[in-house]
């Protein structure tokens, strides 16, 4: 078998159904197999997988076991040559894992290879191409200083070697990942995928990204600045640098003191974007189904256009595009295209009753039942 598409799932049963919709599209010409691992999630999401996607590995934990000890599980049963870890709150183009295999062949020491992310609206995620996120990196970023914590070098259209990539979408040899010994398990969440980029580095890899493939991240989802996401960065952070750096006490500490501060400012900067509403000059439906144009009128009570295609011209507009019409690589191109004209996307998947999507990596997604 050539590829094993890794998705640990956490109580996103709409963005699992989603992800996989465009998993399955894109490995129609590759032998390859999908497991999901479910971190008992305790809603739809084991059932909404054996309804739908009956091909599906589907590993059911009976507690939540972390991001690394859940994505090892499924390693542990992957069959591929290949390997992706994927997020489930992601939409892949059907070309992805095609461009990722032949680029994978031009590479000297291949480690892991991540691609361009981008979140709800469109706008590319930085973390996509990181340096090494050293004491003195890290604190600079946590100042706002972040010339060194991402990687400039690369603009995000290039492709190259690169240090850190992000545990949303990591795709190597299994073998690679195996040899490394998967993610370090002392990391329940935060902090691992940085982790194993830096030991692929260390055991003589090269880690590489690849930014003519773009990937959706609906990153709102894993982004609540709470209490426990803050216990659980300190936790993380002592542990990588605990690992890594023998200056790990100092720089934990002084760490620790500027993530509550950064941490604070953040909260008020999420209240900010809550509260803020958007109001649109009109709803557009990019599909020629009427039958779905007729069921968003009802439900969203709202006078729909409907379109062929999205222009560069358009903005301020509510888009909802229904992926029985187009592929969702062009989903993906319409909202980085139009990336800064105040639009709100909303995908159809295929064969489902609901549209979902996201303005901003700080908000959780909507998702609206059309049933």
């Amino acid at each position: 078998m050539k590829l094993s598409i890794v998705i640990l799932n956490y109580k996103v049963p709409h963005h699992l159904m989603l992800c996989l919709d465009s998993v399955t599209k894109s490995i129609e010409n590759i032998e390859a197999e999908i497991i999901v691992v479910d971190n008992k999630s305790l809603d739809a999401s084991c059932e909404l997988v054996r309804k739908n996607f009956p091909e599906v590995r589907l590993i059911s934990n009976k507690e939540n076991l972390g991001f690394s000890k859940g994505n090892n599980i499924g390693v542990k049963k992957a069959q591929g040559e290949f390997l992706c870890i994927l997020n489930p709150d992601t939409v892949v183009p059907e070309d992805c894992f095609e461009n990722l295999l032949k680029y994978y062949q031009e590479l000297k020491k291949p480690g892991a290879v991540g691609v361009q992310l981008i979140d709800g609206s469109g706008k590319f995620l930085k973390e996509s191409k990181r340096n090494i996120p050293t004491p003195r990196v890290a604190l600079k970023k946590l100042t706002g200083n972040s010339s060194s914590y991402y990687n400039f070098k690369l603009k995000k259209e290039d492709k190259g070697s690169t240090d850190i990539l992000v545990g949303a979408f990591m795709f190597m040899k299994t073998e690679v990942y195996l040899n490394i010994g998967g993610f370090d398990e002392d990391y329940f969440m935060y902090g691992e995928d940085i982790d194993l980029s830096y030991r692929i580095l260390k055991a003589g890899f090269q880690n590489y990204y690849l930014g003519s493939v773009k990937v959706l991240h609906f990153k709102g989802e894993s982004t609540i600045k709470d209490q426990l996401y803050v216990n659980r960065f300190y936790e993380a952070m002592y542990i990588f640098y605990k690992k890594h750096f023998k200056n790990y006490k100092t720089s934990f500490s002084l760490v620790k003191q500027i993530l509550k501060l950064t941490m604070a400012l953040e909260r008020i900067k999420l209240k900010s974007i809550k509260n803020r509403k958007q109001t649109f000059k009109e709803t557009l439906l990019v599909s020629e189904s009427k039958c779905l144009r007729n069921k968003v009128a009802n439900r969203l009570n709202s006078k729909i256009k409907v379109s062929s295609k999205i222009t560069s011209e358009v903005e301020n507009s509510f888009i909802i595009i229904d992926s029985n019409y187009l592929q969702y690589r062009d989903c993906i191109n319409i909202m980085t295209n139009l990336k800064s004209k105040n639009n709100a996307y909303r995908i159809k998947p295929r064969n489902y009753n609901f549209i979902i999507g996201s303005e901003s990596k700080y908000l959780k997604g909507e998702v609206i039942d059309l049933s």
